[in-house]
């Protein structure tokens, strides 16, 4: 097959930009033909607010690429991985002008959501689910603190709402976990168009031993990800285990400032994966305590490729990627308390934690892989061709 996939990437490359790599390595180690459009959002920087705003709202910049991309070289699919915010939803009208079928992946909760996170002031926030405008998310700034920027994502919700680019110029749309799914059900996604396919690892970094005796945090250090219930559960310890930090963002500071506090807490900044690799395998347990839903969770799936249990935040996709008791554990998201207790009943059984280990690399190998995700990819691809011819 042949596919275009579309991208926009971000200022700081994440799970969404690594999965939607190994999508596109995927294919092509399959023998199919992938050509890429992307985008990089530090070329906002050269642009002033309503050039911004516009692009968000309607590219005619990235529709005439698409379609003279089209022209050249037929495509059987587009495949549009981020469209926000400089690509735009006029890319889905460059592919059906050209009778060319649209699958979206969802990777975040931007058509349901200005900030596409669902998340407020430390708190999960759900004030612009089903909203026709979103009216919320612009009095709160919710879109990079400011009011501006919030009204030109809201405005792009709407007049796509009014026009219905999303119920008719997308002809499926993948979600990540059956969670993410139902919110954008919630939020109006026609529910018949919405398959589950999750992430997966490719190539397998094999199994690790998990003897190195320390806890692991690998993401980016924001609020929402949950740094500062991990790090005041790592003070209730007092001590009892490690904690190695692999990551950057806009909570370094904090960070930093509990490496000085909390002598078992160590930041080691980014790393390449590899090396994140051969650190999450010698991990006793991965911590991922997110407060917001997540749409996957890249992160706990790399952990049990390499056969690492993962204590999550019992909320959203996470909750879901994680069999408590099974490959990792639950706790109360938000609650560094339980958070903690969980490390010690961890720590307290390690014949638990050793059967979570293999459960954990079985539940990589039976779900994530690359094989069984090239399976379902190719039925969504013929699903939308069907669709739409």
């Amino acid at each position: 097959m042949r596919i275009l996939s579309v991208h926009n990437l971000y200022q700081i490359r994440g799970g969404e930009d690594e999965s939607r790599q190994a999508e596109e390595n995927m294919l092509r180690e399959m023998g199919h033909e992938v050509t890429v459009y992307e985008e990089h959002n530090d070329r906002i920087a050269k642009m002033n607010q309503l050039q911004v705003a516009s692009r968000t709202i309607w590219s005619q910049e990235a529709y005439q690429i698409i379609q003279r991309k089209l022209k050249e070289q037929p495509q059987d699919i587009v495949h549009v991985q981020n469209f926000f915010p400089l690509i735009s939803p006029s890319i889905y009208y460059a592919a059906k002008a050209e009778g060319v079928p649209v699958v979206q992946t969802l990777r975040n909760y931007r058509l349901l959501c200005p900030n596409g996170l669902f998340f407020r002031d430390g708190k999960v926030c759900e004030d612009c689910l089903g909203k026709f405008l979103p009216l919320p998310g612009v009095i709160h700034s919710c879109y990079r603190e400011s009011r501006a920027a919030s009204a030109a994502v809201a405005t792009m919700l709407t007049v796509h709402r009014t026009l219905r680019t999303w119920t008719k110029m997308v002809d499926v749309y993948i979600a990540l976990t059956e969670f993410a799914r139902q919110k954008m059900i919630q939020g109006g996604l026609p529910a018949e168009k919405i398959i589950v396919k999750p992430n997966f690892v490719h190539p397998d970094p094999g199994l690790g031993e998990g003897r190195g005796g320390y806890a692991l945090f690998v993401g980016r250090l924001s609020v929402e990800k949950g740094l500062d219930t991990l790090l005041a559960a790592w003070e209730k310890l007092a001590g009892k285990i490690p904690l190695k930090i692999i990551g950057d963002g806009p909570l370094s500071a904090e960070v930093i400032a509990a490496t000085k506090r909390i002598p078992q807490v160590e930041w080691l900044g980014r790393r390449p994966m590899s090396e994140v690799y051969a650190l999450m395998g010698e991990a006793m347990f991965l911590i991922f305590p997110s407060k917001w839903y997540e749409t996957f969770g890249r992160v706990a799936v790399e952990a049990f490729a390499k056969g690492t249990p993962v204590i999550a935040s019992n909320i959203g996709a996470i909750a879901e990627l994680v069999d408590s008791g099974r490959t990792g554990l639950h706790f109360s998201p938000g609650d560094a308390e339980d958070l903690a207790a969980k490390v010690e009943w961890s720590l307290a059984n390690q014949a638990h934690l050793s059967e979570m280990r293999q459960e954990a690399r079985t539940e990589f190998v039976a779900k994530y892989t690359a094989d069984k995700n090239y399976e379902q990819l190719i039925e969504i691809y013929a699903k939308a061709q069907h669709t739409f011819f």
